[in-house]
C-alpha cells in the first residue's frame, strides 16, 4: 500500500493493518489541518510531493523504526487539497508495551517532517498563498497569487 494517497486517510483501517494479538499497546498521530497558522486565518491547504522519493524515504523511516523498537508501523499522507479539519498524516504503531509504541510513533512522525519532500501550500483568508518551510525566515515563502499569475499571462 503506497505512503501517499488523495483519498481521506482512515484510521481504522491503519491500526487492523498493524494490529496483532502479541501487541498490546497502539499509539497513533493523527495530525488534522488547523485553520490558522502564526497568526493568519488559513482557508485551504494543498500538499504536493515528489512521488517516488517520498514513497522511498517513508520505507525507509518505517524500516528503521520497526529495527529499533519491537514494533509494526503504518503511515499515510494526503496529497493534493485537504480541508481544514481532515486529517493530513496519520502515524500508528503496535508493539507488546507502550513505551515502544509510543518511541516508534513519535520517531516516525518527527522522521516524516523533517526527510520526506512533501510540500505545504496555504492559502489565507485575504486571498494570498505561501508555501510552509520551517527553514525561511518567518516559516513561510510567499507564493504568487493565482490571479495575478493569470493576469500577467
Amino acid at each position: 500500500m503506497p505512503f501517499l494517497t488523495s483519498d481521506p486517510l482512515d484510521l481504522e483501517a491503519m491500526v487492523a493493518s498493524v494490529a496483532d494479538p502479541a501487541r498490546g499497546a497502539l499509539a497513533s498521530f493523527v495530525g488534522t489541518v488547523r485553520d490558522h497558522h502564526e497568526g493568519r486565518v488559513v482557508t485551504a491547504l494543498s500538499y504536493s510531493a515528489y512521488g517516488p522519493m517520498a514513497e522511498r524515504v517513508c520505507h525507509e523511516i518505517l524500516e528503521e523504526a520497526e529495527a529499533q523498537w519491537p514494533v509494526r508501523v503504518a503511515l499515510r499522507h494526503r496529497l493534493g487539497d485537504v480541508a481544514i479539519g481532515e486529517a493530513a498524516v496519520v502515524v500508528v504503531a503496535a508493539g507488546a508495551h507502550r513505551d515502544e509504541a509510543f518511541a516508534a510513533c513519535r520517531f516516525v512522525i518527527e522522521a516524516t517532517k523533517r526527510r520526506v519532500p512533501i510540500w505545504k501550500r496555504e492559502r489565507y483568508v485575504d486571498g494570498t498563498e505561501a508555501w510552509v518551510d520551517p527553514t525561511a525566515p518567518g516559516g513561510l515563502v510567499p507564493a504568487k497569487h493565482p490571479a495575478a499569475s493569470r493576469a500577467r499571462s
